[in-house]
Formats: structure tokens, C-alpha cells, sequence
């Protein structure tokens, strides 16, 4: 899809296609409002200046949007709207061994419990050790750091998926 092509849709449609960037309602409405972009870095300025007036029910609304690390069936089903660019996304885990996937789901479960919505990371480039390692890390961190990070790793996720979205 072209920049045009976003901009000349009908909103219902142009909605169809950003929600494969974020889900977040608020987010989408926010970039909806500021169409029609000149060109693709007056649209992803915008997409982030809304991504930063997010509200944390919004941020924890675009979390709803992606699977599990490492959670292929979940990715096949309940994302199908998203699935190829999550699963090219999380291409570092086709390599991890065992162990390691292994490792990812316990804490995948663990970082649930603890903070209430699934690990969000960046994954474009990723190794799935990476990620571990990131998992790790960030499992510590009290709420309200972690809800940033993650914030701030959704806004990575959205900017990269808006740029495949207007170069196809």
C-alpha cells in the first residue's frame, strides 16, 4: 500500500489497515484525525505524537494486539490479522532450542502474573536468546517502569509496522 492509497480510503478501511500496526483505539483515532500525511515521516511523527498522549488503558489495549513471544498457535489464530508481520517479527525464535523456549514460557508466565498483560518487546532482529535475555532483565522492574518500557517497546513495534504497511 502507498501513503496515498492510506490517505484516500475510506476511514472504516484505513482503520483496517493502521490496526495491523496497533489495535489501541485511541491510537487509531488519533492518526486517523491527522490524515492526510504529506509523506511517510509526517505519518509516523503523528503515529508516535498520539502513541505519546496514550493513556494507560490505551497502551495496555495495543498489548491485547500480539501474541506471546514465542507462541506460535496463539499467533495463527488470534492474530491472524497480524500474523505475518508478528511472525516475521519473532523469526529470532525459530532458532531457539529447547531449553530456551522452555525458559521463555516460564517466564512469559511468570512476567503475566506479575504485571498483567504479555512481554512486549521488539523482536525485528531479535535472537529468541535476546529475548530471554530482555525477559530477564525487565521481569524485576516494579509496574510502572516496566509499563513504560513496554510503552516505549509498542511504540518501536507500531513505527516499524507503519513503514511496511506504506511500502508495500
Amino acid at each position: 500500500m502507498t501513503l496515498t492509497e492510506l490517505n484516500t480510503l475510506h476511514e472504516d478501511q484505513a482503520r483496517v489497515q493502521l490496526a495491523t500496526c496497533c489495535v489501541a483505539n485511541g491510537w487509531l483515532d488519533g492518526v486517523l484525525a491527522e490524515r492526510p500525511f504529506d509523506n511517510t515521516q509526517a505519518l509516523l511523527d503523528s503515529a508516535d505524537a498520539v502513541w505519546q498522549r496514550a493513556t494507560q488503558s490505551d497502551i495496555l489495549e495495543a498489548f491485547e494486539g500480539h501474541p506471546r513471544i514465542g507462541d506460535v498457535s496463539t499467533l495463527k489464530k488470534k492474530f491472524a490479522h497480524t500474523a505475518s508481520l508478528a511472525g516475521h517479527e519473532q523469526s529470532g525464535m525459530s532458532a531457539a532450542d529447547d531449553a530456551v523456549l522452555q525458559r521463555m514460557a516460564e517466564l512469559n508466565d511468570a512476567y503475566y502474573a506479575k504485571f498483567g498483560y504479555i512481554f512486549i518487546v521488539c523482536a525485528t532482529g531479535k535472537s529468541a536468546t535476546e529475548m530471554l535475555a530482555l525477559l530477564e532483565a525487565r521481569l524485576p522492574n516494579d509496574p510502572a517502569t516496566e509499563l513504560r518500557i513496554a510503552a516505549a517497546e509498542q511504540g518501536k513495534i507500531t513505527r516499524l509496522r507503519l513503514q511496511k504497511l506504506v511500502s508495500e
